[in-house]
This record gives C-alpha cells, sequence and structure tokens, in this order.
C-alpha cells in the first residue's frame, strides 16, 4: 500500500497540552514538512465544548464534539491523544490502534496502567504506541530506554520525576518554608493542581516510574507494584538536620533490579550533597539510569509543562509520519520497537480492558536493606538513650550517628535523629512500633531512608 500524500493528525482534547500540539502543528507545518519529506497537517481536534474555544483561530469545522469524526475517519493516520485520565481515553486509543492508526499520548495513568495490553494491540496492527512525553516532558528517557540503552543490562533507575513535589522540598530546604506555604506557592504558581494529591502522595511518580521499569527490565510492572509514601510528613527541621549531616531531602522514584527481583518505590529520602540528583531544584526533573555498558547516565530537564510536553509529544509525532513515509519497512521497524518494550511476563488476556492500579505482586519493600534517618520527640531526662539503643540493638540495627536539637525546657522534651547502618527494612519498622511504646519516647516525628 501507498504511503498517503499528506499525513492527517487527529488530536483528542485541546487543554494546555492539546493547545500547544495544535499550535505547533499549525504555526510549523512547513518546517515539520521539511523535516519528514511530506505535508502534515492538524484535521480535527475533538473538544467537549465547542462554545469554549469559539475565539480560536481555526479553520472551520476542525473542532467537532464527535469522537467517531477522528477515530472512523481513514484519512486520519496519526491520533494525539491529550485528554488526560484513563476513561474515555484509554478506549478511544484502543478504538485508534486497532483501525490501523498510529497513537501517540502523553497519559502516563493510561500507559501505566493499560500500556501492556495498548503495545500489543499496537504490535498486531503494525502501527506505533509513543508515549515519550507520559514521563519527564521534554526529557528523552522513554526513547532512550527503548533504544539507545537497549544493549545494557540495566541495574537501576533512580530519579526526580515529578516536578511539584520537587519545588515543594526545593522552597523547604533552602528557605524553610512549611509544607503548606511551599504547596500553596506551587499551586499559585501553577505547579500543583487544586487537588494536589496525586503529586504530593506520590501517585503521579509511581505511574511514571512503574512505566520506566517496565521498559528498563523488559518486564510488566504495574503501579500496584510499586510502593509509595508522600511528602506530605516532612518538616522545615527535617531539612536542617539532614543538611547538618551531609544530605538534601528529595522525593525519589526508584526500580531496581536484583537477583532477578524488581523492587520499585517512591518515597523522600537522604541524598548526599555531592549527588547528582541532590542538585536537581525546583520544577526540574532528573532520571540517574545505570547499566552494565553505559555505566551510570543522567537525563536532566524540565518534567512538566505546555513546551517541554508539548516538545516530546511533536517529537513522537514527527517519528509516526517518518514511519508513515516509509511505509513497510518503517512500519516493521515501529512495530519490533513497540514489541521490544513489551513485557515478557504480561498475560495479555483482558489486557486492553485491566486497570492494573493493583499489583499483580505486593508492593512491599520489607527486605530492602539501606541507611535510616529517624526523628524522634524525647523526654528530655536521663537514660532515654540507653532505652532507645536497646530497642534498636535487639532489632539489630546499628547506630551510626546520633543529634540531640531542639530542647523544650518547659515541655522537658528534646528531639533527637538518628542515622542508622544499613539495616532490614522489616526490622527497623518493628524497631519502631517498640519505641513508640515506650514511655520516653513521645512520638516518631519521621522515618527516611538515606540513598547513597
Amino acid at each position: 500500500m501507498a504511503s498517503p500524500p499528506q499525513i492527517n493528525v487527529g488530536l483528542l482534547g485541546m487543554g494546555v497540552v492539546g493547545g500547544g500540539v495544535a499550535a505547533a502543528l499549525i504555526e510549523q507545518s512547513s518546517d515539520i514538512a521539511l523535516k519528514i519529506g511530506r505535508p502534515v497537517k492538524l484535521k480535527k481536534i475533538l473538544v467537549r465544548d465547542l462554545g469554549k474555544h469559539a475565539g480560536a483561530n481555526l479553520p472551520t469545522g476542525m473542532l467537532t464534539t464527535i469522537p467517531e469524526e477522528i477515530l472512523n475517519d481513514n484519512e486520519i493516520h496519526v491520533v494525539v491523544e491529550a485528554m488526560g485520565g484513563t476513561q474515555p481515553a484509554a478506549g478511544y486509543m484502543k478504538q485508534a490502534l486497532a483501525s490501523g492508526k498510529h497513537v501517540v499520548t502523553a497519559n502516563k495513568e493510561v500507559i501505566a496502567k493499560y500500556g501492556p495490553g495498548l503495545i500489543y494491540l499496537a504490535h498486531q496492527k503494525g502501527v506505533n504506541l509513543l508515549y515519550e512525553a507520559s514521563v519527564g516532558g521534554g526529557i528523552p528517557i522513554v526513547g532512550s530506554l527503548m533504544r539507545d540503552l537497549a544493549a545494557n543490562n540495566v541495574h537501576s533507575i533512580k530519579g526526580i520525576i515529578n516536578g511539584t513535589t520537587n519545588y515543594i522540598l526545593t522552597r523547604m530546604a533552602n528557605d524553610g518554608a512549611e509544607f503548606s506555604q511551599a504547596l500553596n506557592e506551587a499551586q499559585q504558581r501553577g505547579y500543583a493542581e487544586a487537588d494536589p494529591t496525586n503529586d504530593v502522595e506520590g501517585i503521579d511518580a509511581v505511574y511514571k516510574i512503574s512505566i520506566l521499569a517496565s521498559l528498563a527490565f523488559h518486564r510488566s510492572v504495574s503501579p500496584g507494584d510499586v510502593y509509595r509514601q508522600g511528602i506530605t510528613r516532612l518538616e522545615p527541621q527535617d531539612f536542617r538536620y539532614a543538611s547538618e549531616l551531609g544530605y538534601a531531602i528529595k522525593s525519589l522514584a526508584i526500580a531496581t533490579l536484583q537477583n532477578g527481583n524488581i523492587k520499585a518505590r517512591v518515597y523522600p529520602a537522604l541524598l548526599p550533597l555531592d549527588h547528582m540528583l541532590a542538585k536537581v531544584d525546583g520544577v526540574y526533573n532528573a532520571v540517574e539510569v545505570e547499566g552494565d555498558l553505559c555505566g551510570k547516565v543522567l537525563f536532566h530537564g524540565l518534567g512538566a509543562g505546555r513546551e517541554p510536553t508539548t516538545s516530546a509529544v511533536m517529537g513522537d509525532v514527527i517519528e509516526a509520519s517518518r514511519s508513515l513515509v516509509a511505509q513497510d519497512e518503517s512500519t516493521k521497524v515501529s512495530a519490533s520497537q513497540n514489541r521490544s518494550s513489551e513485557p515478557d511476563s504480561f498475560d495479555y488476556a483482558d489486557a486492553l480492558t485491566e486497570d492494573r492500579e493493583t499489583g499483580s505482586s505486593e508492593n512491599s519493600i520489607d527486605d530492602l536493606i539501606c541507611k535510616y534517618y529517624l526523628r524522634l520527640n524525647v523526654q528530655d531526662r536521663p537514660g532515654v538513650f540507653a532505652q532507645i539503643g536497646k530497642v534498636l540493638g535487639d532489632g539489630e540495627i546499628s547506630i551510626a550517628s546520633v543529634l540531640q536539637k531542639d530542647t523544650n525546657q518547659a515541655e522537658q522534651t528534646a528531639e533527637i535523629v538518628i542515622t542508622t547502618h544499613p539495616s532490614i527494612e522489616s526490622s527497623v519498622q518493628a524497631s519502631l512500633k517498640a519505641l513508640t511504646e515506650l514511655d520516653v519516647v513521645r512520638n516518631v516525628s519521621n522515618v527516611l531512608r538515606i540513598e547513597e
């Protein structure tokens, strides 16, 4: 079958990202045509409310509220999904792929939950499902794992992949801001949603690390397989104490492969101040990949926002268009690229309808071994540390350092900050439970892991 003389694009959604894509396709049409060797035209845009976009400078008839005008149009070759959410977005993507259209998306939630089935469908139909913009905005991490780093056995992925939480933690670290103050500023600047739960509780990062882990380890890692802890318990003193100890605090998404087992987790952690990720501030993202051939490679850039996300989406649109121009041979290559990211152990039965929020294995990190930071509020009296030390010793937890901070003479309390040598997570959690039962311990104020 001959490749089309003009490549037509259908756009689902015209919010922040969709609007950026529409503008790029219209305003840069000449440049895009030079890169591809064929005109690429935006033919139709699906919106919820025609009246909301009445003032948009678009050709008459380009806007529609009927998805079938895109999904059933044989003259539309590439569908860009920019709606967000899981449904109806996932259903529309399935329908587009089934009809032989290439699909481009920035939808991390759909790819995290439905990705394996959609990738399989794309492979069966010989088309592309491209999702570079689903993780890291303009950072080319997805394509790098699919292609540039494909020769590596990846050992670990460690990253800061949520700009909102990184902005909040940067404000708390650099300016001593309270969590609520930093969150409010993030919302005022447009970095955080009115409901920031997905960001501050780590849900957004869970979707992203499940995608990266699936690509890196060629195995299905669902959101339910990822241990999650948010940043809401952090207080300004945690950043002061961490700095005294030589650490920064960052919300990390980590996936490691050891002895055939994948361990994926999202949590705030202490990083040595000289670590590359410790220097990533504001709304920037960074991902460190460690492979057997490449060693440690760092990807860094803006992780969200209209421009970087549009950049990633348009890169995928250009890739899909090039495969259409080359037609048969490029289609085969594209299908093989989709297949390379296909998790080997995934059961494809019902894959296109299954919501993988709950994973196939427990997201426990009980066997994780790392160092820990413990902040305790205790009674300020003799013998307190001896009791704490005994509990930790009984749990075979070795103490690396102790700081006594912020004594309250009126209440006769003090804060004790303890760091440990490498310990087993399950032992630490059991010891923390025992500590809360001591009369001399008012509360365990915070527990953070230390990543070297």
